[in-house]
């Protein structure tokens, strides 16, 4: 009961390298609306808030058999202001139901949609809803088997999503609910106004080689929404109002208060499914 943290990492380390834990992908081609949603041309316009990447990751463990828990991830490119949702077996309409609800949650007004080819994308419903509204919302997919098309995205899966849930299977429906408490509330207050971020600037080409240029001080997704002429005043006096509110000493204890009740929760369900 008094062991260290990174004791425990010391003496788990051999192990560790023998079993390696890596995320698989799940994602399956939606080969129906490929002539319908075109390929992004060029890089992403990350200059003015709107511009949104989405993809979704598999608690499947070291199988894609059988039914289990996917993280949606919704990131904005300008300021990084990243959403997580859990979805039950990355149904269409699971997708499409979560896709709805983040658009009236995040502080800014989607000006375009990037994602992958998986079918929880390319799918009548989604391009029903993107393109179906007065104001029709550009579309775009990733090339295939080209991750880096959706690099912002691809990073966030890491941030957070693995590095708060690991690559464990959750392979029970009533987890879903108990992610969700934790990804709506602490942790999106916790990564969007206490976690900063360095910003790429440009980049150098010298001989054969380029050099990154990053900004000088790191900034959250909250203060560059805060600083862009793009948000307007009553949503910026809005984000205040609810930044004011807020202590990240608190918001993660509380992350592992829930952590602790989640893992609790998927031990048990795994014990009473090895019963049957």
């Amino acid at each position: 009961m008094r062991i260290s943290p990174a004791q425990i990492d010391r003496l788990l380390r051999p192990a560790r390298v023998q079993h390696p834990k890596r995320g698989l992908s799940a994602t399956r081609p939606g080969t129906l609306l490929r002539h319908a949603v075109p390929t992004r041309s060029g890089p992403p316009d990350t200059t003015r808030p709107g511009s949104v990447e989405a993809d979704t990751v598999a608690h499947c463990d070291d199988s894609t058999e059988g039914d289990y828990v996917n993280s949606l991830t919704f990131t904005e490119l300008f300021s990084g202001w990243t959403e997580n949702r859990a979805v039950w077996n990355k149904s269409a309409d699971a997708v499409l139901v979560q896709i709805k609800a983040l658009e009236g949650v995040v502080p800014y007004p989607m000006t375009d949609f990037h994602t992958d080819n998986g079918g929880e994308f390319l799918n009548w419903a989604l391009h029903r809803h993107l393109t179906g509204r007065a104001v029709k919302l550009p579309w775009t997919r990733s090339r295939a088997y080209r991750k880096n098309d959706n690099a912002h995205c691809e990073q966030k899966n890491w941030t957070h999503v693995r590095q708060l849930f690991g690559h464990e299977r959750f392979g029970h429906p009533e987890l879903v609910a108990l992610m969700n408490d934790l990804y709506a509330e602490e942790w999106s207050q916790f990564t969007n106004h206490f976690k900063p971020t360095f910003k790429l600037v440009k980049r150098e080409k010298k001989g054969g080689k380029t050099k990154r240029v990053y900004e000088k001080e790191p900034q959250t997704p909250y203060q560059r929404l805060l600083a862009s002429p793009d948000i307007p005043a009553a949503t910026k006096a809005k984000l205040q109002v609810q930044h004011a509110g807020l202590d990240p000493f608190a918001l993660k204890k509380s992350i592992e208060v829930k952590l602790k009740k989640f893992f609790t929760a998927l031990g048990n369900l795994d014990r009473e499914a090895t019963k049957f």
